[in-house]
């Protein structure tokens, strides 16, 4: 549900406005949608706006020039704005982050929330089994006064995986791949996502415990999974999570991975043996001698339970769950491992995002694709049929524009053009495509913006958010 991007950078900072559309419950009294975009309160003692970040069910995210994270949303505590991750207010305010926290980006998943600082360290609250070990800050007295450590002792969430082991078990003993047979996701397990829940929560956020020395540059939230992108080993990527339809790209289905743990994308340790110098990334299960194009990955981004990534060489890699096409392989089999999208190869991918069940990337030279499930139109093909190999737009509304920001929410999708136009198609039921009414969209329409230019957006679960500055 988000993108890792420049985010408008060396823009004056004064001039940037933060836009919403769409359903925030806990901060719309009325609890009607927003159908057009409407300027977001700066909150009193900050003087600017520096990014978006989109947030989960139910509540927003942007960060401040000061780099607060401010959220608003998502308020009641009688269970009616659904999963909270923690309490947000009303109104923008800074979430309660310790003072020496200063936010460089961050992202929000279903019911969960992850946000790293500008010196490369990572907090997260939100979902039990998505929280890792490390120290809690906060108590439910006071806030942000006490630190503790943080243990998993539920027997669901006891498998375990250190930063630096290799072998998946789990914690009765059994090896992960026993649990290797395909699942497709129950309706149940569909409604649980698209509705409230009843899972535990950590409110407070904890410092997750990193590799001595260890920073982290951006990160990613999905359903229930979190990508950090770490900076000191130059674009190495780390995950934690539920990992059971192979989102955390471990090579298996294990269910929960309570620390951080290298996803072997681009690595020459995991091809030790192997001739001809190949890299650790594949292009398949049939052709494991296939060379990912690329040295590191600059890019990563989470969906409900897939994930994907691009290297330095813009090759983009997708893993996790596949029933309806959105790691773009051409099938809907789950990817238990990074593994390059072929059909894009040749084509340098700048970006790239994930909904629910789909993915939309877009390439150096502006150009949309897009793959997975499309019951509502959000992949903009002009129809509803779900695409297992990317997909190239080629919607009017497209033509003679580049595009050079992507998000995606649940089941809506945004880009940002070059010449700061916005485009968004999907889901509409709370207004989040900013077009003026709740009709669903399956083809990119302009969105207006008052007089302004969009340099960034970030899509939420139902709301989309815009960074937008006065035109030069």
């Amino acid at each position: 549900m988000n993108v890792d991007g420049e985010g408008g950078e060396g823009l004056k900072m004064e001039e940037k406005l933060v836009y919403m559309c769409g359903y925030l419950p806990g901060a719309l009294p009325q609890r009607a949608p927003i159908l057009s975009p409407v300027v977001v309160r700066l909150p009193s003692g900050e003087n600017a706006w520096k990014d978006v970040c989109g947030g989960g069910c139910g509540f927003a995210m942007a960060i401040s020039d000061s780099g607060k994270l401010i959220t608003w949303g998502s308020t009641d505590d009688l269970g009616q704005s659904y999963v909270t991750s923690g309490k947000h207010g009303e109104m923008p305010e800074p979430f309660p982050l310790p003072e020496e926290a200063i936010i460089a980006k961050a992202a929000a998943g279903w019911a969960h929330c992850v946000s790293a600082t500008v010196i490369g360290e990572v907090y997260t609250w939100g979902w039990k089994e998505c929280v890792p070990s490390g120290k809690v800050i906060g108590d439910n007295s006071t806030g942000l006064n006490t630190e503790k450590e943080s243990q998993m002792t539920d027997q669901e969430y006891s498998i375990t995986v250190s930063p630096r082991s290799h072998g998946l078990k789990s914690s009765d003993g059994r090896g992960a791949d026993e649990t290797s047979k395909r699942r497709r996701v129950s309706p149940a397990r569909h409604s649980a996502e698209s509705s409230s829940c009843d899972e535990t929560l950590s409110a407070f956020p904890c410092l997750v415990a990193l590799n001595p020395g260890m920073r982290i540059a951006s990160v990613a939230a999905g359903g229930r999974h979190t990508l950090a992108l770490s900076v000191t080993d130059v674009g190495q990527v780390w995950g934690w999570g539920y990992g059971g339809e192979g989102q955390l790209g471990l090579g298996s289905r294990i269910r929960m991975v309570s620390s951080p743990h290298p996803v072997p994308c681009i690595d020459s340790s995991f091809n030790k043996g192997r001739s001809l110098g190949l890299s650790g990334g594949n292009m398949g299960s049939d052709n494991q001698g296939f060379r990912v194009p690329g040295n590191y990955v600059k890019a990563i981004a989470c969906g409900g339970r897939h994930s994907a990534v691009i290297t330095d060489a813009g090759a983009l890699l997708t893993f996790g769950w596949g029933l309806y096409g959105q790691c773009g392989k051409g099938s809907t089999d789950d990817e238990l491992s990074p593994t390059c999208v072929s059909s894009l190869l040749g084509i340098k991918i700048d970006g790239v995002a994930a909904g629910l069940w789909h993915t939309i990337c877009i390439s150096a030279d502006g150009d949309v694709y897009a793959f997975g499930g499309n019951q509502f139109g959000q992949l903009g093909t002009g129809g509803d049929q779900a695409e297992t190999l990317p997909r190239l737009l080629d919607a009017t509304s497209l033509e003679n524009v580049n595009a050079k920001a992507v998000s995606c929410g649940a089941r809506h999708s945004a880009v940002v053009t070059e010449d700061g136009k916005t485009f968004c198609w999907g889901w509409n039921k709370y207004g989040q495509l900013g077009l003026g009414d709740v009709i669903d969209r399956n083809t990119p329409s302009q969105v207006a913006m008052d007089g302004h230019v969009a340099r960034n957006v970030a899509c939420g679960w139902w709301h989309t958010l815009l960074l937008a500055e006065p035109p030069s």
